[in-house]
Order: C-alpha cells, then structure tokens, then sequence
C-alpha cells in the first residue's frame, strides 16, 4: 500500500528523513539491534574536536568551530604564538650552539663535518650549530694499552722468540695520553688497536735482538725504555696526535707448559755459575801469590846483584887507591898492608904474640900476658 510506510503502518515514506529541514532535527537513535555494526564518528566531528583542543592548549578559547560562524575561537596563528614559537626555536639553537669543555678536555670544532683547526679550550665555548658543531676530547687523562697472553683476545700475543731461541712470555701495558685532539680524531680509524698493534710490533722486534737471560733479570727497565721511544716514534710518523707517558713491564716469564724444567735449568746456572766464581777466586788467590813470590825473588836477584856490583866496584876503587899509595911508597903501603892483614886474620883470636923477641929470656915468665887483654869485673860498689 502506498504511503503505509512498511507492513507495521504508520511510518514515513523512505524519503522523508533526507528534507533539508528535518536533518536538524533528527531524533537519537535507539539501542543497536543484535547483529548491527557500531556507527562510525563523523570525521568533521573529529577535526573539530583536535582543533578545539589545540586552541585550548594555545591560550585560545573553545566552544566554536572556528570562522564567523564557528563560535567565539579565535583565530589559529595569533602574534602570541609566533613569539612563543621563536623564542622556543631561539632556545634549542642555543642549547646546541653553546658547549661546556671540562679542564681535562679539549674540542675541536668542525665546519659541515670538515675540522677549522680550532681548538676548544676549558670554560663555555660557542659554535653555532649546525654550520659549526664540535667534537670533545679527553686529553689530559692517561689510557691504557695491555698486550699479553689472553689480553683481547690473542691467546699467544705475549710469546716471543729470543736471539738465543728461546721462547718467553711478556706482559706489559702502555700508558698514553691524547697531545693533539685534531690528529687524534682524524688520522687515525682505532687509536687503541694501532697502538697495540705498533706496541706488540716493537716488542717483538726488541726480545728478538736480546737474550732470554737479561730479558728475565736486569735489563726489563731498558727494555722499556727503548719500547717507549720505537712506539712513540711509530705513532709519530702516523701524526696521530698521541703521546706514550710510560710503558709498563708487568712480567717476563718462561712459557707456562715449560717453567718448571726452566726453573730447574735455572738452579744448575746458578749453581754452575757458583762454582766457577769459587774456581776463579781461588785461580786469582794463588795466581797473585805465585805472581807476588816471582815479584819478591826478582827483587831479590837484583838486590844481591846489585850488592855484588857495588862491593866489585868497591873493591876494584880500593885495590886502585892501595896501588897509587904503594907507588909513591912502597915500604910503607907494604907494612901497612901487612898489619891490616894481620889484624884481619887474628883480630879476634885471644892469644897474646910477641914479635921480634928472641930466645925465652926475654920475657919475665911470670908475667901473665892473656889476662891483660881481658875485661875486668864489674865490681858491685865504689867505696
């Protein structure tokens, strides 16, 4: 039936809801039926309510959609928010303009990625970003190095070959420090690989050109001296900006599989070597007798030949001095002669001889003649 609006009766043809003037009054719908799929949001609604929410957090008003007839909003750039937007971008580009470099650091500044040369000192420091950023470097603070047996790695990085062909085991840390940040940024992809690198390098190249012995006991402090200038002179033909403070000697010791029959060779080195200085103090002991018994027998023989000469000489002087007084006088020099002979001979014999007496009459034989040559005495007071 026409008009009957359905089989129920009594509703609306089906375009009596679509009039112009019946959309603004349209009744709520009621509950969903079971099965019906929920009515989606009107983007217009959406947009309006985003909009309204944003003008609320600007400092605008709500309550309208905007325009002359949208309700008392007003409009959505005001002179308020284009200040506020400056001032919000003139801060974030100070905040990354201005840059804070502690004592123990230095800067280097770069212009689109590329390095000015400048140098950041400690304090505030200003680089307009983003032409102009800046890369911060710790310089004054010490770095380590460590090579070795199981240090990054290398299981056998401390095993190096003598000149004597033997194997030790070192371990030893490099100390360094940043001197130039530029360099030390820029000429150089991994500064602590390289110096490990260059360390192990000049180690290796050292200990070949040594004995296992030194290496162990005296010569550790000299060995790092030398590692110290190589790596420092290495790093500087690099130009990488970095400085070696000190090398480290942690340890020199045979290979761990071997140590013990090391120890053991060592022990009977010592032990050779006690005994050869015992034998060279006793050589030296009886070498300087013997050579100081030779020394005295030499004085000796040139003492006495000496001695021999002088009384030759002596001799030969007086034989000469007799003659030339026995050719003056012969008489005389042969008398004396004869006396001094004589007393010579019989100087000390104690018999009493009576020259030029003749017969046994002429002398008074009571006379006691041995006892005038003796002393006398000593009597045991003076009255």
């Amino acid at each position: 039936m026409a008009g009957s609006g359905g089989p129920w009766g009594g509703g609306s043809s089906d375009d009596e809801g679509d009039r112009p003037e019946d959309k603004g009054n349209q009744r709520p719908r009621g509950p969903r039926r079971p099965g019906e799929p929920a009515p989606l949001p009107e983007i217009d609604e959406l947009m309006r309510k985003g909009q309204e929410k944003f003008r609320v957090l600007m400092g605008g008003k709500g309550g309208g959609y905007g325009g002359p007839s949208g309700g008392s909003g007003g409009p959505f750039l005001t002179r308020n928010t284009i200040l506020l937007g400056a001032l919000a971008v003139a801060a974030l580009w100070s905040f990354a303009s201005f840059y804070t470099v502690k004592p123990e650091e230095r800067s280097v500044e770069l212009m689109f990625g590329r390095a000015t040369g400048t140098i950041g000192q400690p304090g505030l420091n200003f680089a307009p970003w983003p032409v102009i950023t800046a890369e911060i470097v710790p310089t004054t603070g010490e770095r380590t190095t460590d090579v070795g047996t199981g240090r990054e790695g290398a299981l056998d990085s401390g095993l190096m070959l003598t000149r004597d062909q033997n194997i030790v085991d070192i371990e030893f840390q490099v100390v360094w420090n940043v001197a130039d940040p530029e360099k030390y940024l820029f000429n150089l992809a991994d500064p602590a690989g390289t110096i490990r690198a260059v360390s192990e390098s000049a180690m290796r190249d050292i200990i070949a050109r040594s004995e296992l012995a030194p290496i162990l006991n005296r010569d550790r402090g000299i060995i790092a001296s030398d590692l110290r200038t190589a790596v420092q002179s290495t790093l500087d033909s690099y130009q990488s900006g970095i400085n070696i403070v000190r090398v480290n000697f942690n340890r020199a010791d045979p290979p761990r599989d071997v140590i013990d029959s090391f120890r053991q060779v060592q022990a009977a080195q010592q032990e050779r070597d006690r005994l050869q200085k015992q034998a060279d103090a006793y050589a030296n002991r009886v070498t300087a007798g013997a050579r100081g018994e030779a020394a005295k027998l030499l004085e000796d023989a040139e003492a006495y030949r000496a001695e021999v000469v002088n009384n030759a000489e002596g001799e030969a002087s007086r034989f000469t001095a007799v003659y030339d007084e026995y050719v003056k006088a012969p008489e005389v020099t042969r008398r004396r002669m004869y006396l001094e002979t004589m007393e010579r001979v019989l100087g000390k014999m104690d018999k009493v001889i009576l020259d030029g007496v003749e017969g046994e009459g002429g002398v008074v034989p009571y006379l006691p003649l041995d006892q005038l040559t003796k002393p006398k005495p000593a009597t045991g007071g003076s009255k």
